[in-house]
C-alpha cells in the first residue's frame, strides 16, 4: 500500500514487485512451509533471475552499487510489500541478515574482503550471518561480551560462544562481534567486528536452535556457534579496532525500520485473510462470520492500529533519512515496541477469526504466530526501547534517570 509517500520512482516499481509476488510467490507458500529451507533455496534461484529481471535486485542499493537505487523512505515502503510473504525479501536479496551485513562491508570492508566476500554477496551466490549475541549475557546490553578476539602477529584468534547467530546454517562467512580492546576504559570501545569464513578449522555450529519446536534450516534458521582458536588475519577486521558497537548501532537503526515495515506487511496479509474469512464463512442458516459484531470489532480495531504503526515507521523512516539516524532514535524506539506489538495482536486475532484452521500449517498465520513472536525481543527488547525513550522524555522535564 503507497500512499502519502510515494514517489515516480516507487509508482513505477511497485506494481512489478506486486505482480511477481502474487504470480510466483504466494500460490506455493503453503507448500513450501512445508519443505526444508534448503530444498526452498534451489527452487528460489529461479525466482531470483526474475526479479533481477524486473530491475528489483538489491531494492536499498544505489544503482552504481547493483541495486535499484531505493532511499529509505522507498525501501521502507517496498519492504512492506516484500513481508507479506516468509519468502518475499529473501527474493530479493534483501533478506536479513545479509542486507546489514552487504551495507557494512560496502562502507567498511577493505578491498581485498569486498572483493572476495561483497561481490558474490551482492549477486546473491553466497549468503552470511552475524554473530553477535550470546548465550550467557544479556542481549538487552550489547556491551557485555564475552567472545575474544587476541591479536596474535597478524592474526586474530577467537575463542567464544554465541547463539542466535541467525542463518549460519549454510553461510560461507559470519561477522563476529569479539571484544579486541579488553583494558579499553569506554565499555563502548571494547569490541571490534571480524570476518570469519564458516570453514576456518574451529567454527563450530552446535546446532540449529529449535523454535517453538522447529529448528529450521538453511537461511531459515538460529544457530548456536562456538569459535575454538578460530584464526583469521587481521586485515579481516571491519572498520577500526574497538569500533564495533558503533558499526553495531549503525547497521540497527535502518535495520529497525527494514524490521517493523516488514511486520507491517505480516499485519496486511493477516487482516486480508482475516477480512475474507469473515466475509466467507457461513455459520449457518445464511449468517456469515463478519455479521457477528465481536468480529467486526476486530476487523475495525485491527485497520485503525495498522494504519496508525505504518505512519509512524513511515514518520521515523523519513526523519532518519533527512536528519540521521541520532535525531531519529526516539522514533525508532517507539516504532520498535509498537509495531511488534500490532503484529502479534494482528496475526493472533486472524487466527482466533479462523478458528481451528488458523493454526494448522494449512495457513500462514500459524507460520506467522510462531516465527514472529520473537519480534518483541530482538534488535532489542520492549522492555529496553520503553525504558530509553521513557528516559529521554523525562530528561525534557528536568529528570536525569540512571540506567538501571
Amino acid at each position: 500500500m503507497i500512499d502519502y509517500y510515494a514517489t515516480d520512482r516507487l509508482r513505477a516499481l511497485y506494481p512489478k514487485v506486486k505482480a511477481f509476488l502474487e504470480e510466483e510467490i504466494f500460490p506455493n507458500e503453503n507448500e513450501w512451509i512445508k519443505m526444508s529451507f534448503k530444498e526452498v533455496e534451489s527452487i528460489l534461484r529461479e525466482k531470483k533471475q526474475k526479479v533481477k529481471n524486473i530491475n528489483a535486485w538489491n531494492p536499498y542499493l544505489s544503482e552504481e552499487e547493483g541495486g535499484a537505487g531505493l532511499n529509505l523512505m522507498e525501501v521502507a515502503q517496498m519492504g512492506e510489500l516484500l513481508g507479506q510473504t516468509p519468502y518475499g525479501h529473501f527474493c530479493f536479496n534483501a533478506q536479513a541478515p545479509d542486507a546489514g551485513n552487504i551495507e557494512l562491508l560496502l562502507k567498511y570492508g577493505s578491498p581485498a574482503i569486498r572483493e572476495k566476500y561483497l561481490e558474490p554477496l551482492l549477486e546473491g551466490h553466497i549468503r552470511s550471518c552475524f554473530s553477535m549475541t550470546e548465550p550467557g549475557n544479556a542481549g538487552s546490553n550489547p556491551v557485555k561480551l564475552s567472545t575474544m578476539a587476541v591479536r596474535d602477529g597478524d592474526s586474530y584468534v577467537i575463542n567464544g560462544h554465541k547463539w542466535f547467530t541467525s542463518s549460519a546454517d549454510g553461510a560461507d562467512f559470519a561477522i563476529v562481534m569479539a571484544v579486541t580492546n579488553p583494558d579499553e576504559v569506554n565499555p563502548y570501545k571494547r569490541a571490534s567486528m571480524i570476518v570469519v569464513p564458516t570453514d576456518t578449522e574451529g567454527f563450530e555450529r552446535v546446532r540449529n536452535i529449535p523454535v517453538m519446536g522447529h529448528a529450521g534450516s538453511g537461511w531459515h534458521s538460529h544457530a548456536e556457534i562456538r569459535y575454538h582458536d578460530v584464526r583469521v588475519p587481521v586485515t579481516n577486521r571491519i572498520g577500526p579496532e574497538g569500533g564495533g558497537f558503533l558499526l553495531a548501532q549503525e547497521r540497527l537503526g535502518p535495520g529497525r525500520i527494514h524490521h517493523c515495515m516488514r511486520w507491517i506487511g505480516i499485519c496486511e496479509r493477516a487482516f486480508s485473510l482475516m477480512a475474507k474469512r469473515a466475509a466467507t464463512r457461513e455459520l449457518g442458516d445464511g449468517v456469515f462470520l463478519g455479521e457477528k459484531q465481536m468480529v467486526q470489532g476486530l476487523l475495525a480495531e485491527s485497520r485503525a492500529e495498522i494504519d496508525a504503526a505504518r505512519l509512524m515507521v513511515l514518520h521515523a523512516a523519513q526523519k532518519m533519512q533527512t536528519a540521521g539516524q541520532r535525531a531519529a532514535s526516539r522514533e525508532i524506539s517507539t516504532i520498535k515496541f509498537y509495531a511488534a506489538n500490532v503484529l502479534q495482536t494482528v496475526v493472533d486475532r486472524a487466527i482466533q477469526v479462523h478458528g481451528a484452521l488458523g493454526i494448522t500449517d494449512d495457513s500462514i498465520l500459524s507460520y506467522f504466530y510462531r516465527e514472529e513472536r520473537g519480534a518483541r525481543i530482538y534488535d532489542g527488547p520492549d522492555e529496553a526501547h520503553k525504558a530509553s525513550l521513557a528516559r529521554k522524555i523525562l530528561k525534557d522535564y528536568g529528570l536525569i534517570v540512571k540506567n538501571n
